[in-house]
């Protein structure tokens, strides 16, 4: 892919990514946590189904390959966005976040361990480099809680999904699977509201615009685009690149809520620059067998 097209495609899902906090913040003024970010993947999904089966795009035929794709919805969506809201309860949204985008290390660790992925000195230094830098763009506090494990667990389940969408994507048209792993995990998170929060929404013009947005950009659009990224690319390398998320989280907070930008947010968007730098222009990782499955993969 041309490095350019790359380039401005990593900064439009991440960008997206990270707003989605701000945006999601002002939202939960109207809509209960688990319930808001359920609503927000069913109408995504609900729209990119109908979309995907106006367009004729082909959707898989077996059993086997919907069960590939539940599964994703369930550690992509679902786990990642249930974990991460529930989290909430005890810890701050910041401390949150830092357990959360732990993701990358993670990819990287489990794709060592079990896609037999060897990575250099160099990538590995990177993406601990980029987990400081959010760790210190995010105020450096993480408070260990019953919250702290369910933020650990976002960042094993969206390490699973990445990894899982890297192994099956292929087989499944990109916006098939963006459609349906949305649908699938809005439809447990739906369920997971009434069994963990006492669900309410109130509709207002701000509230629908604020699921809209959601649902459309930062749900539809950015996670097309993601999973395009991973299909193309490898999936340790191009996670490091979500470390770009919570830096956009911050400016966006600072756009739409006024939250104040500290000095510890510069010398945290460096360490982020800079293990992004050092994971993804060294050597591409040596993977040691599998070679045909890595090959339809690049």
């Amino acid at each position: 892919m041309n490095k350019w097209l790359f380039g401005f495609l990593v900064v439009l899902t991440t960008a997206l990514m990270g707003s989605s906090f701000a945006v999601g913040k002002i939202g939960l003024a109207y809509v209960t946590p688990i319930l808001l970010v359920a609503l927000r993947f069913l109408l995504a999904g609900v729209v990119m189904a109908i979309a995907v089966k106006y367009l004729s795009l082909p959707h898989p035929r077996e059993a086997s390959d919907w069960i590939k794709v539940a599964l994703i919805g369930f550690f992509q969506t679902a786990g990642v966005m249930g974990c991460i809201f529930v989290s909430l309860r005890t810890i701050t949204a910041g401390q949150s976040s830092i357990l959360t985008f732990m993701n990358p290390l993670l990819v990287v660790l489990f794709g060592t361990l079990f896609m037999k992925m060897t990575y250099r000195l160099q990538q590995w230094i990177g993406v601990i480099l980029g987990f400081v830098g959010v760790f210190i763009t995010l105020g450096a506090q993480v408070d260990f809680q019953i919250g702290t494990l369910l933020g650990f667990l976002s960042a094993v389940s969206w390490a699973i999904g990445t990894l899982l969408i890297k192994k099956w994507g292929t087989r499944i048209n990109t916006w098939v699977l963006t459609a349906y792993q949305m649908l699938f995990g809005g439809l447990i998170l739906f369920i997971g509201s009434f069994i963990l929060e006492n669900p309410s929404v109130q509709i207002t013009t701000l509230s629908i615009t604020i699921l809209v947005w959601l649902a459309l950009m930062a749900s539809i659009v950015q996670f097309a685009v993601w999973f395009y990224l991973l299909q193309k690319g490898d999936p340790g390398k191009t996670s490091a690149f979500l470390f770009l998320a919570p830096f956009f989280g911050v400016l966006t907070g600072w756009l739409l809520l006024d939250e104040v930008i500290n000095w510890y947010v510069i010398l945290g968007g460096i360490c982020i620059f800079t293990g992004i730098f050092m994971v993804n222009w060294t050597a591409s990782p040596r993977v040691q067998a599998d070679h045909d499955f890595v090959k339809s993969s690049v």
